[in-house]
């Protein structure tokens, strides 16, 4: 099979360092012919081959291009979406997928009509620290699950003291969309949920700080986040009948990206025996154990990965249209109250 042919909506960022570097590794699979930016003053490096225009026609026209990924802010990817799915294209669209589940629903239902391939861009589940709690969870050494709490602090409180209110850009959809859809890919839907969103600089300000129970059976899972946790809890803490597995840092890969050390380093992304996680357990003759994790490597090329099986091979989705539907809900559901 010829290699698909690829092009971006979207220059920045999330192009350059979370989709591109990652892309590029798989030649075999992609070629990147065009990305569209509004503007052609971008920071980030020109790739030798690759047109890059201000007129998006020149996507919408181009009968090569095979998969359209969208990476621009979310309040554009409804209608970016829609456009390439009646211009025949195939979309990854970044996340939060989009405003509302509506929007969601609606996308879905056209990309189903067309016959096109239509997916959440969804690499977190792909994070290096995600892998290993499922590894240590698989391995059933933590016997029946209790509790799992997934955690994403930072401290930046210049960022919502310069803010001002919008659902679709308040912390919850930023990052909350992350760390629920690794649950709910894992999980699946939960049996009921509790919602701590809060705006801790008070209204009119963007939600800066949240909490989301949910609740599977006798498992209760804890995603939150913080934008004023100087000192960071845990990535994961994951508890259970047997023992528990404790992983303070996150993913190393985004910490390698903003570095420019890339995917084609050896190394890339790879967790020291620092940063491994502690796994603490009694096993079936109760005896005691504590040991060090090594860390699962991450990589966010699988989706790709999973993108060219689906489209070439009718492989099923990597992410299905319930679970981004589930965590659209979850979202839209979060910060209803907030303004």
């Amino acid at each position: 099979m010829q290699p698909l042919t690829i092009a971006f909506i979207g220059n920045g960022k999330s192009t350059n360092r979370y989709h591109l570097p990652y892309v590029l590794q798989l030649p075999d699979q992609f070629q990147v012919k065009t990305i569209y930016a509004r503007h052609l003053d971008s920071p980030w490096q020109a790739i030798d081959g690759v047109h890059y225009t201000t007129d998006i026609n020149d996507i919408y026209g181009d009968d090569a291009v095979t998969l359209v990924v969208i990476t621009t802010p979310a309040s554009s990817h409804y209608q970016l979406a829609k456009d390439a799915l009646n211009h025949g294209k195939n979309v990854l669209l970044e996340k939060p997928f989009t405003d509302t589940v509506e929007q969601a629903e609606e996308l879905f239902a056209l990309a189903k009509a067309k016959d096109l391939f239509l997916q959440c861009y969804t690499n977190r589940r792909f994070d290096s620290d995600w892998l290993t709690v499922q590894a240590v969870i698989d391995s059933g050494k933590l016997g029946d699950l209790t509790e799992l709490d997934s955690t994403f602090d930072y401290f930046r409180p210049e960022t919502p003291l310069n803010s001002t209110y919008r659902a679709a850009d308040s912390f919850l959809y930023g990052h909350g969309t992350h760390t629920l859809d690794q649950v709910v890919g894992r999980f699946g839907k939960p049996d009921r949920v509790r919602y701590d969103v809060r705006q801790l600089l008070g209204a009119g300000k963007m939600n800066d700080d949240f909490t989301v129970d949910l609740y599977y059976g006798n498992l209760k899972v804890c995603v939150q986040s913080s934008y004023f946790r100087i000192t960071p809890r845990p990535s994961f803490s994951v508890y259970g009948t047997r023992g528990s597995f404790i992983k303070q840092d996150t993913d190393r890969q985004e910490f390698d990206l903003k570095h420019f050390y890339l995917p084609d380093h050896d190394d890339f992304g790879l967790d020291r025996p620092v940063d491994f996680g502690v796994l603490t357990y009694m096993d079936a003759d109760n005896q005691y154990h504590q040991e060090k994790v090594p860390t699962v490597r991450g990589d966010y090329g699988r989706v790709y990965q999973g993108v060219y099986q689906t489209i070439v091979n009718g492989a099923p989705k990597i992410t299905q249209d319930a679970e981004t539907l589930q965590v659209m809900r979850m979202l839209e559901t979060g910060v209803k109250d907030l303004h």
